[in-house]
C-alpha cells in the first residue's frame, strides 16, 4: 500500500453517516506545530510505504503493558544512532498536545529512559512523509507538494542563491500564507486520513483487520494533528466534539466506534473547514491585497507592520521592520507564539514568555528572544545576531550568523548553512528568570556549544534542495572567539514599571568566556583611571572629552546604532 488510501466518499455527498450533533460554528484546525516544528531530514524516518513499516512498528511495541517506545528501543527499530533517537523524543516532547504526557515533563536526564506514547510516535512518524507548501507562483505545486521524492524546477537556480536573496525572489507575495499553509495542511490530512485512522485503530475480535474500531483513548490521540476552536490548546477537547465520545462518564469510558465511522465524520469536518479556508484565500486574492501580503518596500517598512493575530491559536507576526529598533513585553502579546519576518538592518527586542518562535528572512539585525518554553526555528536569514533563551532551536538554511544560546538540548542545525557562529547566552532583563520559570527552562543546563548538524537536503522543503547532491551534512557551526564576545545590554525602557528580580546573566560563562569577559572589564576600568588621573590642564580635558565624543559618534554613525538611539529617545 504504497499510495494513501483514498476516501470511497464523493463530494454530493461527504458524510454518509451525518453527525446528529454538529457544532457548526466549531471549525477543525490542523495543529500548526507537528509540521512547523516537528519534521526532521533523516531520512530513515521517511517512508515510502508509512503504513506498512509503521504496522510492524505497532505490532512490535502493542505488547508493552505501558505502550510507550524509550529511546534504545526506538533507535533499534528504526536503525538510527542513540543521538538521532534521543532528537526523536525531544522532537516529538516539543510539539505534542498534551501537556500531562510523561515525556513533556520528563526531566532532561530522564527523557531515553521515559520515552514515547507508541500512538503519538505513529503518528509524529507518519507525518515525517509532509512536503511543505510551495510558493504560489509555482507552475505545478499541486502536483508536487504532497510527493517523495520530488524535484523541482527551481532547484539548480535556487541552489545558487542566498537564503535571503531566495526570500526576495519569491517575494512575500508569492510566499504562501497562513491560509494557505492551513489548507495545505487540511487537504494532507484529508488525503492521508484512512491510513492515519487504520494505525490507531484495533481490529475486533474474531472480525478480522477488516472491521477496525478506535476507542475513546485512541481518538483523543488524534489530537497530536487536529483540533477545534480557535484557542489553541484551550480549545473544545476532541472527544467532546465528537458526538459519538462526548458526554461520556470518565469511570465508565465510551464503547469504541467503527473507524469508518470515525473516517466519515472527520471528512466531513475537514471539507468544511477547507471551504471556509478556500473562500478566505480567494476573498484575500480577489480583494485589495492586506498589508500582510504586499511586499513592503524596504526603506519604507515600520514597526507598524508588525500585527497581532485574531486568533489564540494564530501567532503574532512582526513583520518588515526596517532600519529601526522594536520592542514587545508579555503585556503586548495575546498570544503564545511569535514570528518575526523579513525585518532587516533593526534591533528586536521580544521579552516575553512564549511556546514558539520563529524567525524567517531576516538580515544585518540583533533579534533577542525572551524565555521560549517549545521550540525556536531560525531560517533563511543572513548577518544576523540571535539572542535566545529557548529549550530548543533549529537553525536552517543561514549564513554569516551568530547565535548566542542558552538551551536545555543540543541546537540543531539543518540545510544548506555556512559561516554560523555559536556562543553563550550574553544579556538579561529583570523579568527573564520569572519567564523561565513559566516555561520550563532551566538555567543550570545549557548545551549552546553541542550542535548537532543534520543533511544537507532538507526532504520535507521542495525549495532547499540543491541540485545533484543526496546524503551530504550541512556545514556546522563554529565557537566564537572569547575575544570577541561581549555582554549585550538590554534598556531598560519602563523603568519602575518592572518587577523582575533577575539582576545578572542567569546562565554560568565558560571559563574562557568569563575570562575574557573579565579582561575587557578590567582593560576598560584601566583606561577610565587612566582618563580620570591624566595630568592635563582643564582646557585639554575638555579638547580630549571632546575626541572621545567625536570618535563615539563617528561609531554610532557607522554602525547604524544612532538609530537606537533616536528610537529610545522616541519612546
Amino acid at each position: 500500500m504504497t499510495d494513501p488510501i483514498e476516501p470511497s466518499t464523493s463530494s454530493s455527498d461527504p458524510n454518509p453517516n451525518p453527525n446528529p450533533n454538529p457544532i457548526p460554528t466549531t471549525l477543525l484546525h490542523p495543529r500548526r506545530e507537528p509540521f512547523e516544528h516537528g519534521l526532521l531530514p533523516i531520512q530513515k524516518l521517511i517512508c515510502t510505504d508509512p503504513v506498512q513499516a509503521l504496522t510492524l512498528l505497532k505490532q512490535k511495541f502493542a505488547s508493552s503493558s505501558t505502550h510507550r517506545v524509550d529511546s534504545a528501543a526506538l533507535a533499534e527499530a528504526l536503525q538510527i544512532s542513540s543521538d538521532h533517537a534521543r532528537l526523536v523524543l525531544d522532537t516529538l516532547a516539543s510539539v505534542l498536545h498534551s501537556e500531562s504526557d510523561p515525556l513533556v515533563n520528563a526531566r532532561p536526564e530522564s527523557v531515553d529512559s521515559v520515552g514515547a506514547d507508541l500512538r503519538d510516535l505513529i503518528l509524529f512518524l507518519y507525518i515525517q512523509s509532509y512536503k511543505r507548501l510551495l510558493p504560489r507562483s509555482h507552475k505545478d505545486s499541486a502536483s508536487v507538494a504532497d510527493v517523495w521524492p520530488s524535484t523541482s524546477a527551481f532547484d539548480g537556480y535556487l541552489s545558487a542563491l542566498s537564503p535571503l536573496q531566495l526570500v526576495r525572489c519569491n517575494t512575500r507575495r508569492f510566499m504562501p500564507s497562513q491560509a494557505d499553509e492551513e489548507a495545505h495542511q487540511l487537504s494532507y490530512l484529508q488525503k492521508h486520513l484512512a491510513n492515519i485512522l487504520s494505525l490507531l485503530s484495533e481490529p475486533v475480535e474474531g472480525e478480522g483487520e477488516e472491521s477496525l474500531v478506535l476507542t475513546m483513548e485512541g481518538f483523543e490521540h488524534l489530537g497530536f494533528l487536529i483540533q477545534f476552536g480557535d484557542k489553541g490548546s484551550e480549545g473544545v477537547p476532541l472527544s467532546q466534539a465528537a458526538s459519538f465520545f462526548a458526554n461520556s462518564d470518565p469511570d465508565m469510558p465510551a464503547a469504541p466506534v467503527p473507524a469508518s465511522q470515525v473516517h466519515d465524520w472527520l471528512l466531513h469536518n475537514i471539507a468544511s473547514s477547507l471551504e471556509h479556508v478556500t473562500e478566505k484565500i480567494s476573498a484575500k486574492e480577489n480583494g485589495p491585497p492586506s498589508g500582510s501580503d504586499q511586499d513592503v518596500a524596504m526603506a519604507e517598512a515600520s514597526p507598524s507592520s508588525a500585527k497581532a493575530s485574531p486568533s489564540e491559536r494564530s501567532p503574532c507576526f512582526i513583520e518588515g521592520v526596517s532600519k529601526s529598533s522594536y520592542v514587545k513585553q508579555a503585556s503586548d502579546l495575546k498570544n503564545s507564539s511569535v514570528k518575526v519576518i523579513n525585518c532587516h538592518d533593526s534591533v528586536i527586542y521580544i521579552l516575553a514568555p512564549l511556546r514558539y518562535a520563529t524567525i524567517y528572512g531576516c538580515s544585518d539585525a540583533t533579534i533577542v528572544l525572551g524565555a521560549v518554553g517549545k521550540a525556536v526555528r531560525v531560517e533563511h536569514c543572513e548577518r544576523v545576531h540571535v539572542i535566545i533563551a529557548a529549550k530548543r532551536v533549529c537553525i536552517a538554511n543561514c549564513r554569516e550568523c551568530v547565535f548566542f544560546l542558552a538551551v536545555n538540548q543540543r541546537p540543531l542545525i539543518v540545510g544548506d548553512n555556512h559561516k554560523l557562529q555559536v556562543a553563550p547566552y550574553n544579556t538579561y532583563y529583570s523579568q527573564l528568570e520569572e519567564h523561565m520559570t513559566e516555561v520550563g527552562i532551566e538555567a543550570t543546563i545549557n548545551r549552546w556549544d553541542e550542535t548537532l548538524a543534520l543533511g544537507l537536503i532538507d526532504p520535507h522543503d521542495s525549495l532547499s534542495h540543491p541540485a545533484g547532491v543526496s546524503d551530504a551534512q550541512t556545514e556546522s557551526s563554529t565557537c566564537l572567539d572569547p575575544d570577541q564576545f561581549t555582554n549585550f545590554l538590554i534598556p531598560n525602557w519602563f523603568e519602575g514599571e518592572s518587577t523582575g528580580s533577575t539582576k545578572d546573566n542567569p546562565f554560568p560563562l565558560p571559563d574562557a568566556y568569563l575570562t575574557s569577559q573579565q579582561r575587557n572589564q578590567k582593560n576598560l576600568g584601566e583606561i577610565k583611571q587612566i582618563l580620570r588621573e591624566a595630568p592635563l590642564e582643564e582646557n585639554r580635558k575638555r579638547e580630549l572629552s571632546c575626541a572621545l565624543h567625536v570618535y563615539f559618534k563617528d561609531w554610532l554613525y557607522a554602525s547604524g546604532n544612532i538609530r537606537q538611539l533616536y528610537c529610545l529617545q522616541g519612546d
